[in-house]
């Protein structure tokens, strides 16, 4: 039984959505005390339980304290099964979280899945919907399994409603090795509204452009009927020869749109400056992968506590070797190895 302290790292969510999803994947059992001590309204909330939930049904787990704002767990998987699944969140909270919960299980699972996944598809805090699609699925693809994911309703805080399915081949994860970015392609800042008013889009869209010197054409406004609203998203893609980033900005009620441009734009620069071919959000996500794959090699910026607290987490688990060599500033060489 493997014992974990929640308020490690950044003392959220992720510790417990690691932590079952290799407790899945290996079988090994695991305790945890003080989960998301780092966080203001500490404990389980309903995307947490809903994701301890998912993984109890694909694990046949034996859990213990399985209820809101529980401060400590007990996860003991006992077989895991391929399968149709719907979960639904509940709330505005992020169902893309939930996916990430079981995603690696099933990958490992005898036979293919579909999920259906209902709650919020864009939420600040969280991968959204767009990232999964265009930066994450096409790298997991890469390394082996096929992943499809269909949007069916966008979701956004603080209304949810979204609703997307994922189908899940497995296949043995290969190493993946992704040191150079190679030329950018595509460059498009998308900026959507639901049930707030058009302007705010055009606003967003003039101010990224200005910073990234977009042109009318690397610009698109779209207005949602099928939403849940209100809410706004303001995402650029960047599409170089290997490999797609997604940097996304999310409106809010008195922050101008001016101002989520600017931070968008913001993020998007430091990458595109630093000349390598992985994002921040992205990295933490890729060495979960490469760790299950007992391989991989990729550069990115400087790790951040997402990152940090990801390989603190695996190592209760998986018997991996992660190291992180600094090249120049925001320029880090990381490689995972058995």
């Amino acid at each position: 039984m493997v014992r974990i302290d929640g308020s490690q790292g950044e003392g959220g969510g992720q510790v417990l959505r690691t932590a079952l999803a290799l407790s899945l994947v290996t079988g090994t059992p695991f305790e945890m005390v003080n989960v998301r001590a780092g966080r203001a309204k500490p404990g389980l909330l309903r995307q947490h339980l809903t994701a301890l939930k998912a993984a109890e049904a694909v694990g046949a787990a034996e859990v213990t304290g399985a209820e809101l704002g529980s401060k400590q767990l007990s996860f003991h998987p006992r077989a895991l099964s391929a399968g149709n699944y719907h979960f639904a969140v509940g709330t505005a909270g992020s169902a893309t979280l939930v996916l990430q919960t079981v995603l690696p299980a099933l990958l490992h699972a005898e036979g293919a899945s579909t999920l259906m996944l209902e709650g919020g598809t864009h939420n600040p805090a969280a991968p959204p919907f767009d990232f999964l699609e265009k930066a994450y699925l096409p790298l997991l693809r890469r390394m082996g399994p096929r992943v499809d994911v269909t949007l069916e309703r966008p979701g956004y805080y603080p209304a949810g409603g979204g609703r997307f399915r994922v189908d899940i081949h497995p296949a043995k994860l290969q190493p993946l090795q992704l040191l150079e970015r190679g030329r950018v392609l595509r460059t498009e800042a998308v900026a959507q509204v639901a049930s707030i008013p058009f302007d705010v889009a055009k606003r967003e869209l003039e101010t990224v452009a200005a910073v990234l010197k977009l042109r009318p054409d690397q610009q698109r406004p779209e207005e949602l009927k099928r939403a849940y609203g209100p809410g706004n998203v303001l995402r650029v893609e960047v599409e170089s020869e290997h490999v797609t980033e997604v940097f996304t900005g999310f409106g809010e009620r008195g922050k101008r749109a001016e101002t989520v441009a600017e931070e968008v734009a913001s993020k998007v620069k430091r990458y595109l400056d630093a000349g390598v071919p992985v994002g921040e959000h992205l990295c933490d996500q890729l060495l979960l992968l490469c760790a299950l794959a007992k391989g991989g090699h990729f550069r990115t910026v400087a790790l951040d506590s997402h990152s940090l607290t990801q390989r603190e987490t695996m190592a209760h688990f998986l018997d991996v070797k992660v190291d992180v060599r600094e090249l120049e500033r925001d320029v880090h060489e990381v490689t995972v190895r058995a």
